[in-house]
C-alpha cells in the first residue's frame, strides 16, 4: 500500500510538498490518457461557453469569473481552453485536441476510470497515513499542458480558490501521466511557504451579479529564487499542502505534461467556505473519499 513513512510525513509537514515516484504504473497511466482521449473526441462545446482558461487575475475575472459555464462547472465535465485559440467569432484557429488547456471539475464523480483512480486503495491508504479521518473529494481536473503554448500557472495557494475554516484543511493530490520536466513545464514551489496564511481569495459574487466572483487581497511578489523545481516522472504523485505557494511556466516544448489532479478536505471540524466559487450542490455534495 502506499503509506508515508514517519520521514516522508515529517518532510511534507516541513516543505508543503512531496513526490511520490512510482505511484501509479504505466498501465494505470495509459488507462486514464485513453479515456480522456475518448472524452475529447466527444467534445461538443457550443460557441458562447468556449471559455480560455488563464491564472492571470484580471484575465481570470473576466473570462471565468464573469461566466456559468465556469461557476457552474463543479458537478459537470467540462471544457477550458488555451489562450489564443479561438478567432473572434468562437471557431478555434487550432485543431480541438490541441486546444484544451484542462478538462475539470468533477471527472472523479462522472466518469468510471477517473472515480475507480480517485478513490483507489492506494489512494485511500495514502489519506489514512496523513491522519485524515473523515475526507471529501471536492473537484478533479485533467491538465494538458499542451506542447509550444501550454500556459503558465502563476504562483498561487490552492486554499486561495477552495477555502476553509481552519485553513490546513484541503490537500492537493497531482499525478503525473507523463514526465514532467523542466522543459514542458514542471511544478515550482516555495518549500515552507504553507505555514503563513492565505494571501488572498477568490469569492463568489451574490447569484445575478457580475462579475460573477471578486478577490480579496493580492498575490505578493514572490522572489523567484525561492521556487523550487520539481520534475516527475510519469506515475508519480505529488501531494501538495493546500497553503504552500507553487507554480509552473508555459510549455515551449514539443512534448506536452499531462496530469490527473484532485482536491481532497478534511470535514471534521471543518466548515466550507459558503464565498467558495465552487459548491457542493444537492445532485453532487462532496462524494467522501474512503469507500
Amino acid at each position: 500500500m502506499a503509506c508515508l513513512s514517519p520521514s516522508q510525513l515529517q518532510k511534507f509537514q516541513e516543505d508543503g510538498f512531496l513526490v511520490l515516484e512510482g505511484f501509479l504504473s504505466a498501465d494505470e497511466c495509459m488507462a486514464m490518457q485513453q479515456r480522456i482521449g475518448e472524452i475529447v473526441a466527444d467534445m461538443d462545446v457550443p460557441l458562447h461557453c468556449r471559455t480560455e482558461f488563464s491564472t492571470q487575475e484580471e484575465e481570470q475575472l473576466r473570462a471565468q469569473g464573469s461566466t456559468d459555464y465556469f461557476l457552474s462547472s463543479g458537478d459537470k465535465i467540462r471544457f477550458f481552453f488555451e489562450k489564443g485559440v479561438f478567432d473572434k467569432k468562437g471557431n478555434f484557429l487550432v485543431p480541438p485536441e490541441k486546444s484544451i488547456n484542462k478538462i475539470g471539475h468533477a471527472l472523479h464523480a462522472h466518469d468510471p476510470v477517473f472515480r475507480c483512480v480517485t478513490h483507489s486503495p492506494k489512494v485511500q491508504a495514502l489519506a489514512r497515513s496523513l491522519g485524515l479521518q473523515m475526507p471529501v473529494v471536492v473537484q478533479s481536473m485533467y491538465i494538458f499542458k499542451q506542447p509550444h503554448f501550454g500556459g503558465e500557472v502563476t504562483p498561487h495557494q490552492d486554499a486561495s480558490f477552495l477555502y476553509t475554516e481552519p485553513l490546513g484543511r484541503v490537500l492537493g493530490v497531482w499525478i503525473a501521466l507523463e514526465d514532467a520536466t523542466l522543459e514542458n513545464g514542471c511544478l515550482w514551489f516555495i518549500p515552507g511557504s504553507h505555514t503563513g496564511g492565505v494571501s488572498r481569495r477568490m469569492v463568489r459574487a451574490p447569484a445575478g451579479s457580475e462579475p460573477g466572483t471578486s478577490f480579496l487581497g493580492s498575490e505578493p511578489a514572490r522572489d523567484n529564487s525561492l521556487f523550487v523545481p520539481t520534475p516527475a516522472r510519469r506515475g508519480a504523485l505529488v501531494l501538495i499542502h493546500g497553503e504552500v505557494v507553487h507554480k509552473s511556466e508555459q510549455n515551449f516544448s514539443d512534448r506536452s505534461r499531462q496530469a490527473y489532479t484532485f482536491h481532497i478536505m478534511e470535514t471534521a471540524g471543518t466548515v466550507w467556505s459558503p464565498e467558495n466559487w465552487l459548491q457542493p450542490t444537492a445532485e453532487l455534495p462532496f462524494p467522501p473519499l474512503y469507500t
